[in-house]
């Protein structure tokens, strides 16, 4: 079989899974490797239906998949986040609502020096929560899913949540760039510093 063949079921035996999916874990090989670049793998109609299926998998889960995440090894990703934490919250975070994003072999460039430090998850990464530094302003280009390409800045939280997928499409968890002393279950996060910091 092929490699795009074997893609194309992959991805097919994936959208007829049960929902919710289940997300690849670390320790699964697929999460260290870099993706590969998408060039037309899958017809179109399958590509469609595999970012939108991406799509309906975050609400109530997350703000960002990856297609290594649920074991397809491609350079694609979807990010959404409705941004519905307290006003505190928000503004400490520069967490603004992002509208639906198709990162189809996204780049992302840092712009200036500035950093932000807060806690970060991960849908691979089950029950543990690390305190992340990323760029609090980055370029994004990429391609959407019918190939269009675009380029747009993104900051605060979206930055965020575009460095994270990014980085997964090249092999990269989120743990590799945290404060290891930060590091906590989700629980007791939530015990601990969430009440300090006003339910963060």
């Amino acid at each position: 079989m092929s490699g795009g063949a074997k893609l194309v079921e992959q991805v097919q035996a994936l959208l007829a899974a049960p929902r919710p999916w289940s997300v690849t874990q670390v320790g699964d090989p697929v999460l260290r490797r870099r993706a590969e670049p998408y060039d037309g793998q899958l017809p179109d109609a399958l590509l469609r239906e595999l970012l939108d299926a991406m799509f309906r998998h975050l609400p109530g889960v997350g703000v960002g998949l990856a297609a290594p995440q649920v074991g397809i090894p491609l350079a694609l990703a979807v990010i959404e986040d409705p941004a519905e934490v307290p006003a505190g919250v928000a503004a400490e975070r520069e967490r603004a609502p992002q509208p639906p994003l198709e990162l189809v072999n996204p780049v992302v460039t840092p712009l200036g020096s500035r950093y932000h430090a807060f806690y970060e998850g991960c849908l691979s990464v089950e029950g543990l929560t690390a305190v992340v530094p990323r760029h609090a302003l980055v370029r994004l280009s990429a391609a959407d899913g019918s190939g269009r390409p675009y380029e747009m800045e993104l900051s605060g939280w979206p930055a965020r949540i575009a460095q994270h997928e990014t980085d997964h499409l090249n092999g990269v968890l989120y743990l590799d760039r945290a404060e290891p002393r930060s590091l906590s279950t989700v629980a007791n996060h939530e015990r601990f510093q969430a009440p300090r910091a006003g339910a963060g």
